[in-house]
Parts: structure tokens; C-alpha cells; sequence
């Protein structure tokens, strides 16, 4: 089995973050966002992952390169890098993998988190992960037949076909057929919105007779902005708590302060005078002083002082003093 990552846009919506890393690396409850992703895809498949396949912008650099390789490694997979440098669409990007793209794989786009428990149905040509959603409309869904299958792909739908959506992770029991249809895509230039979709080779696979069956999702969390990421922060965080999952670094240096949980608290953090959550992340690094922090998320090396931050978010570096509240300072960046 492999898994094929799309994850070559910056993230417009989620600047000032974005500026200085890729967004399906920002950190949600302590790990990158494509680092919680490939894991949970990898539960919910219960089978061994051979290769992780990323597809990022070339400008990325070496050092997520190497950060990516080593969540392959975590996984006990191969890890391969692959480059998109022009926007062109979901189904260019998949074509950039070509070379990976043969027997059963997993597509699935790192800007969103799941919550799953489902067995995958190996023997369907192929699987879309969906969520019932209160308005579909917003939404690509899925039109089914009477016996469950997939027929239709439907954009956004002005009248009612199914509240199930499209999350944007996908199996294929054999993606070299995918792949087939992708490529007379290109040949053919068919373009939709300016760009070559994923959904255009879907629809291929379709008229040919090929089943598609639906793999519904529990939880679909998304990472598209500031808001929505602290929000996704913060749910993982319970459902991480709940699961058991110890949040929380056994050397945290604490001086009359108090954490109220759910929260993820990395190494070499130092609070103060400071009371800190529910639904905190703070990274590695961090000093918090005379400060009360809820339902926020920090990255690292943060040094926060006589602040009340309720649903901040704040990248690397930064040094924050004040009294604002609901604040989204990137890496590096000075309040005093």
C-alpha cells in the first residue's frame, strides 16, 4: 500500500504562518499536520504502508524535505519526493508522482485531519472518504445508487443529491488506472476552473464501469485558516485526551501555575505565574509569565508575558507582551 501526499500550495489563507513554512507542517497538538494524517490513514488502512510519496513545491527547501522522509521512516516507509511548481490542479499534482503511482494506493490532501473506524472495502475499485455535512451545498458530494455505490461526483450542488462531501482522501485498489485516466486528462486538456482535476479522471473511471463505494469519516477537521486551525487544535486535543494519550512533558518547569487539561505542553516549557488551558498547545521551548492562555495554539521558542490569549495563534520566535487576546503573530515576530 502506498500514500500519495498533494501538498504543494503554500497556504494563502493561513498567513502570516504560511510565510516560512508549508501548512501541512504547522504543528496541531505538538505534530505537523502531514504527520498526523499519514498516521491516521495508515490505522484506519491496517495494512503495511510501503512508500509515503510527497508532493511539495521545489522552494520548500531540504529541511522539510528531510522532515517528510522521516515521517515515511516513522511508518516503516519508503519516503519519495516529488515536485508540482506550477498551481495546475489536483490532478496535475497526482501526475507529478507518476513514477509511484501503481497498485493500491491512498490519495489524500494535507490540509485536513480525520477522526475514523472503518473497514475499507478492498474489494471496490475504489473508496472516497466522505462526511455528512449540515450543508452540502458548500460542498463536492457524492450521489449514491440503491445499493450505496458512487455514481456521481456532484460540485457544490444547488439542489439536494446527498449530504455526504468529499474530504479529499481517496483508495484505489490499482491507482495505475487513475493514473491512465489522468494522463488523457493532460493529452486532452480538459481543464476545469483553470486547472486539471482529479474529479475529471474519477469520472472516467466511472463510465467505465469501474465501483466506487463511500468510507464514511467520523471527524473532518480542516486547517484552511487561523480560526478553523485553532478550532482543529483544540478538538484534537480533547480526542487525544480522551484516547489516553499522555500530552504533556514530564520536565515542564511550573512556578505557581496551573495547566487545565486538555493540553499539549512539549519540552523545555517554563510557566510562571501563568494558567494555561484548556485547549493549549505550547511547543517546545516556550516561557509563559503572568499570563492566562485558553484555547490557543503555540508553536515553539514562544516567550509570552502579561498576556490573556484566548484563541490566539503564534508561530516560532516570538516575543509577545500585551494585552491583546484573539492575535496571529508568525515566526520571529516582536510585541512589546
Amino acid at each position: 500500500m502506498k500514500i500519495i501526499v498533494p501538498m504543494a500550495g503554500r497556504g494563502s489563507r493561513l498567513r502570516p504562518h504560511t510565510l516560512t513554512i508549508p501548512k501541512p507542517l504547522i504543528p496541531i497538538a505538538g505534530k505537523p499536520i502531514v504527520h498526523r494524517l499519514v498516521e491516521d490513514i495508515a490505522k484506519v488502512i491496517n495494512q503495511p504502508i510501503d512508500e509515503v510519496a510527497f508532493i511539495i513545491h521545489e522552494s520548500f527547501g531540504a529541511t522539510v524535505e528531510k522532515d517528510l522522509l522521516a515521517i515515511a521512516t516513522k511508518i516503516g516507509a519508503k519516503g519519495t519526493i516529488y515536485y508540482q511548481n506550477e498551481a495546475l490542479g489536483t490532478g496535475h499534482a497526482i501526475m507529478c508522482a507518476k513514477d509511484s503511482l501503481s497498485g493500491p494506493a491512498v490519495i489524500a490532501y494535507a490540509d485536513t485531519l480525520i477522526r475514523a473506524d472503518f473497514e475499507l472495502d478492498a474489494t471496490a475499485d475504489s473508496v472516497i472518504w466522505v462526511k455528512q455535512v449540515d450543508q452540502p451545498e458548500a460542498f463536492g458530494v457524492v450521489n449514491l445508487n440503491a445499493n450505496g455505490e458512487i455514481v456521481e461526483l456532484v460540485e457544490k450542488p444547488k439542489e439536494f443529491v446527498s449530504d455526504l462531501a468529499v474530504i479529499g482522501i481517496y483508495y484505489f485498489k490499482d491507482i495505475a488506472v487513475l493514473k491512465s485516466e489522468l494522463q488523457a486528462v493532460l493529452d486532452n486538456n480538459i481543464i476545469h476552473g483553470g486547472e486539471y482535476q482529479i474529479n475529471d479522471g474519477i469520472k472516467q473511471m466511472m463510465a467505465k464501469g469501474m465501483r466506487f463505494v463511500p468510507g464514511k469519516v467520523d471527524e473532518w477537521m480542516d486547517c484552511g485558516n487561523k480560526d478553523v486551525t485553532v478550532d482543529t487544535n483544540n478538538r484534537m486535543l480533547g480526542f487525544l485526551h480522551n484516547d489516553g494519550e499522555h500530552l504533556v512533558d514530564y520536565d515542564v518547569k511550573i512556578e505557581n501555575a496551573t495547566i487545565i487539561p486538555p493540553c499539549y505542553i512539549g519540552e523545555d516549557v517554563v510557566l510562571v505565574n501563568a494558567t494555561v488551558g484548556p485547549n493549549v498547545s505550547l511547543g517546545k521551548g516556550c516561557h509563559v509569565v503572568n499570563s492566562t492562555i485558553k484555547n490557543s495554539l503555540i508553536q515553539t521558542h514562544v516567550h509570552i508575558k502579561n498576556a490573556n490569549l484566548d484563541h490566539a495563534m503564534i508561530g516560532n520566535h516570538v516575543n509577545y507582551n500585551g494585552e491583546f487576546t484573539s492575535v496571529s503573530l508568525g515566526d520571529y515576530s516582536t510585541m512589546e
